[in-house]
């Protein structure tokens, strides 16, 4: 793999993670029509940097909430005062709590993740699933806006949102919409439920590291692209860095519909160009 090819994924992979667009589509998208380096094909380990770049990204902005999270966590033994009026006293131990209980539906998917990967060399699939991902983002437009936070949040508003997570492992479908748009539904304040979603993000991309490091394991590594891996890898983290700092930004000012018609457009050009070519 070229350092430019590692940098142009590393790109796509910090930009289309965060920003509602679908980083798998957009991979599949890229690698189907122009030929790049097939990230399942010999190059499992860029992978799994790929997804850790993205952990670190997260970790870089959302430093302060993880450590209060850990800090909270380590101040009780148990989890009764997360319950009652006393939930307020802890509120990023709560935030913790939901969030484990939103990663729980992620097993779900485990049984038929080998099955879905086949679906990225499918351009009109991939084409229809961002079209989708345009049509939630549309919708998570014209909802009104919610006013629950960490504290207000269920368990079930969790579950509904780990849910619709599990469904966004759908390749096209972009996760960050998906459980942004869930957030919303449920009645989170959008901008908390950009928060949790990135928040969200962490295990389940820890999840995908630990799969693609396994598979890298069987395969052999490339040791020449390491030093290629390790250029596209930084150009993750910062890109990542940038994405979740302009969707902070949108959740408090603006809506989503721009990426809306982002996904539409591609979704079509996608369809379109597999046609022609």
């Amino acid at each position: 793999m070229s350092i430019w090819n590692a940098v142009l994924l590393g790109v796509i992979q910090g930009i289309a993670e965060f920003l509602p667009i679908s980083s798998s589509g957009h991979f599949a998208v890229v690698n189907n029509l122009f030929k790049l380096s097939d990230l399942s094909q010999g190059h499992a380990l860029f992978q799994a940097m790929l997804y850790l770049s993205t952990i670190v990204s997260v970790c870089l902005v959302y430093w302060p909430e993880i450590c209060a999270m850990v800090y909270e966590m380590l101040s009780f033994a148990d989890l009764g005062p997360l319950a009652g009026q006393e939930r307020a006293r802890y509120p990023a131990a709560r935030c913790f709590f939901l969030l484990l209980i939103a990663t729980l539906p992620l097993f779900l998917a485990l049984p038929i993740n080998s099955r879905m990967e086949v679906l990225n060399g499918r351009n009109i699939f991939i084409g229809i699933m961002l079209i989708l991902t345009g049509c939630i983002l549309y919708v998570s437009d014209k909802m009104l806006p919610g006013k629950k936070n960490q504290n207000s949040m269920s368990v079930t508003d969790a579950l509904i949102i780990g849910l619709c997570q599990s469904v966004a492992t759908i390749p096209g479908l972009s996760r960050s919409a998906v459980t942004i748009t869930a957030g919303v539904a449920v009645g989170v304040r959008r901008d908390f439920a950009v928060t949790f979603s990135f928040l969200l993000s962490v295990p389940a991309l820890l999840g995908a590291a630990i799969l693609s490091f396994a598979d890298a394991a069987r395969e052999g590594i490339d040791w020449h692209s390491v030093p290629a891996y390790l250029v596209g890898m930084a150009a993750a983290i910062l890109t990542g860095v940038i994405s979740i700092h302009v969707m902070r930004y949108i959740s408090r000012k603006k809506k989503f519909g721009g990426f809306a018609y982002y996904c539409w457009v591609i979704g079509v050009l996608s369809i379109i160009l597999h046609l022609i070519f």
